[in-house]
């Protein structure tokens, strides 16, 4: 099937980004970053779907997931990650976002699509663990996509 490759590589590489947040690796979020590089629209995507897939779990669960706890689960899983600027407009992006305010999310990101990139890892990997251990996290978000374990 033509573009699987492609699919199953994007698909990774949002895992191992979110997997970069979860363990507050920077050297492997700088390398996912590069292997991303300009094709950020496929990754963005995949890490929405992540982010949906993970939210109705944490709705399964019962536990208690309000849009100020994920506000401060993403400033607290992008500090001391990203540079303090990009920092900064990751955390001002997710709050309107978070909102639904996703037109002042866009004009907020100057156009820069590395910004969602952030944004979704970063709520993916917080809202992921609140309810699964990391190991699970990540183990879970490759059964969910058809990967292997």
């Amino acid at each position: 099937m033509p573009g699987t490759d492609d699919t199953d590589r994007t698909k990774q590489l949002a895992i191992t980004l979110v997997d970069a947040y979860v363990r507050k690796d920077r050297d492997l979020l700088d390398s996912t970053l590069a292997d991303i590089g300009d094709d950020t629209d496929a990754t963005v995507s995949e890490l929405k779907v992540f982010g949906s897939f993970l939210s109705r779990r944490v709705q399964e669960t019962g536990v208690v997931w309000k849009p100020a706890d994920s506000r401060e689960a993403v400033a607290s899983t992008v500090a001391d990650m990203l540079p303090p600027e990009v920092e900064f407009a990751v955390i001002t992006v997710w709050e309107a976002y978070s909102v639904g305010e996703e037109e002042a999310a866009e004009r907020f990101t100057n156009g820069d699509p590395a910004i969602y990139l952030h944004m979704l890892a970063a709520f993916s990997a917080a809202i992921g663990l609140a309810v699964y251990k990391p190991a699970e996290l990540i183990s879970t978000l490759r059964i969910a996509t058809g990967g292997e374990e």
